[in-house]
């Protein structure tokens, strides 16, 4: 009979509905400390403000870590708070002007773009821009001019162009056979790209002088580059047009505002004096 009713009681208890807990808000109280509360308010507040390194964390951890931090500044803080200095004083006004203005400035530019937005800066930077040749080259690098036209008279008599270059060049890409790689123009400087952009495929240049000495250069091969398509280049138009928007907000608000600077003069070095703080 005994084993019955027990039995019994566990079915009811199985049975019983269950009570729905309330959902969290941002007011739920996690912790109290010394009569202070600490809401998950706080928490996702924090949590908002990591780097991105530790955004990846499992959120079990960074709840437990977070609570845990907010709990022990609590602590620390309470105890500060009983003696707040003048130094401690402008260092809270600092911080929440300092906190308040990034705030500000992460709403304006963290703001969503919309498609045209990114599109019309798209067809600004690229839409006019056809296809941009490259070029491919080598060269050696010598002191004199003299030396120069030495190099293009035994590469005329069949001289391989990379073994002189290893042997002779004195630039930083002489043991790699003078090898520039791609460039397009404006990437080198204006005579050494005259002398390249007048070559012929497999030409060897007459002496070229720069304000790093005399090069002979040979054209390896060209090619033209299309404009990079949209998706290529979404994030870097969406990081300008962000920044831009930033800029243009500081712009806007620092005309619009009242800022007077009285005239008088300071020593630079008085914000290394810490005992004007203790006045």
């Amino acid at each position: 009979m005994k084993k019955f009713i027990a039995s019994a009681a566990v079915t009811a208890l199985l049975t019983m509905p269950v009570m729905a807990q309330d959902a969290p808000s941002a007011d739920t109280v996690l912790a109290t400390v010394n009569g202070t509360d600490i809401t998950l308010g706080h928490v996702i507040a924090m949590q908002q403000m990591l780097p991105p390194q530790y955004q990846e964390l499992p959120d079990n951890v960074l709840f437990d870590g977070l609570l845990e931090q907010l709990v022990q500044q609590e602590i620390l803080a309470s105890v500060a708070a009983e003696d707040v200095t003048r130094r401690m004083e402008l260092g809270l006004d600092n911080e929440r002007r300092a906190f308040l203005a990034a705030m500000l400035l992460d709403d304006i530019g963290l703001a969503e773009l919309s498609e045209e937005e990114v599109q019309a800066e798209y067809d600004a930077q690229y839409g006019s821009t056809g296809a941009v040749t490259e070029y491919n080259a080598a060269h050696i690098l010598v002191e004199t001019e003299e030396e120069a036209q030495a190099l293009i008279e035994e590469l005329a008599e069949g001289a391989d162009f990379g073994e002189l270059a290893q042997e002779r060049s004195i630039g930083p890409s002489g043991p790699n056979g003078g090898q520039l790689g791609w460039f397009t123009a404006g990437m080198m400087v204006p005579s050494f790209e005259e002398a390249v952009f007048g070559l012929e495929v497999g030409e060897v240049s007459a002496p070229v002088e720069t304000q790093f000495g005399w090069h002979v250069v040979i054209l390896n091969e060209t090619r033209e580059q299309e404009p990079p398509g949209l998706e290529q280049v979404r994030a870097e138009l969406e990081e300008g047009l962000r920044r831009a928007r930033v800029d243009a907000a500081i712009t806007e608000l620092t005309a619009a505002a009242e800022v007077e600077r009285p005239e008088i003069e300071i020593d630079p070095s008085a914000i290394r004096d810490l005992d004007l703080l203790a006045e």
